[in-house]
């Protein structure tokens, strides 16, 4: 995947150029808006080609985790990125709606073909890795560049057909309104991971519940779970088990650890177990505890 996206930046270096040249010589306000977005293709494709090789790096001394969270953290940048670019585009396209120019529909026609064949070819290239959220922010913008591609050639027959100019700065809105929508949804998901918040496929009451129905689990509380990287999620909670000796309650241990990875995937747990039947530590509880009895 590393290697695609090292094609890709290339690849998009040479369609902005192309896009840029052909919106100025053309007088099309979509052709520049779509040079503008895939430019930021460029910083958002090497910040994740980075951040794949940071991902792989071995925990250290100082970074105990790893750099799993260096793919969560390009898509946060890559998504400000869009979402100031998104606001950009729509004031230049607004001032050209007001001020219409005449557009030059046989350039913006052929160099949007071409641009809908790299930004196809680049969506295309990395749509298998879409479940890592780095890799889906790239797929996400580069399914847009090419959407927004075929939005530019029928936008470029209508003009030539009708003469009617507004459709230019019309379409360079709906690039930036597109732009904006999955630049705020990638910032959300993102920044929701960054505050260490719980999984969105995960339910609290539902791991907690799981636990519960191990034998000889009679309390579970101070569950905390959270996302180190794309494909690595983890847990920490406090176990209430009877007095037992050491060797039984490893087996409870191993049962408690099956559940979470077979149930939700949870591979990274610290599980601290506690005596049944001893008053709980003062203090507030995140969530509150649960036990055997209301389940």
């Amino acid at each position: 995947m590393t290697g695609i996206l090292g094609v890709a930046v290339v690849a998009t270096f040479v369609l902005v150029a192309a896009e840029l040249i052909a919106g100025y010589a053309g007088h099309s306000i979509a052709l520049i808006s779509d040079a503008i977005h895939n430019l930021t293709d460029v910083p958002t494709l090497v910040i994740s080609w980075l951040a794949m090789r940071w991902s792989k790096r071995p925990p250290t001394a100082e970074k105990t985790y790893g750099y799993h969270r260096g793919g969560i953290l390009a898509a946060f940048v890559n998504a400000m990125l869009l979402t100031m670019l998104s606001l950009f585009l729509i004031y230049e396209s607004i001032a050209r709606l007001r001020q219409p120019v005449e557009v030059q529909t046989g350039i913006m026609l052929w160099v949007s073909l071409f641009a809908l064949m790299i930004n196809g070819g680049i969506t295309l290239a990395v749509h298998n890795g879409r479940s890592d959220l780095n890799i889906r922010s790239v797929w996400i913008h580069n399914l847009g560049d090419a959407l927004s591609n075929v939005a530019i050639v029928v936008g470029a027959l209508c003009i030539r057909w009708t003469g009617a100019t507004w459709i230019d700065p019309v379409i360079g809105i709906g690039i930036g309104a597109m732009v904006l929508w999955s630049g705020t949804g990638i910032l959300r998901e993102s920044s929701h991971i960054l505050l260490e918040g719980l999984p969105r496929e995960l339910r609290l009451d539902a791991v907690a519940t799981a636990v519960l129905h191990v034998e000889g689990v009679q309390e579970v509380h101070d569950i905390h779970i959270w996302t180190l990287g794309t494909d690595l999620t983890a847990l920490s909670c406090h176990v209430r088990i009877p007095d037992m000796h050491m060797e039984d309650s490893e087996k409870i241990l191993d049962r408690v650890r099956e559940v979470l990875t077979h149930d939700f995937k949870i591979t990274h747990t610290t599980i601290q177990f506690e005596r049944a039947g001893l008053p709980a530590e003062a203090g507030l509880y995140m969530p509150a505890p649960a036990s055997r009895s209301e389940t």
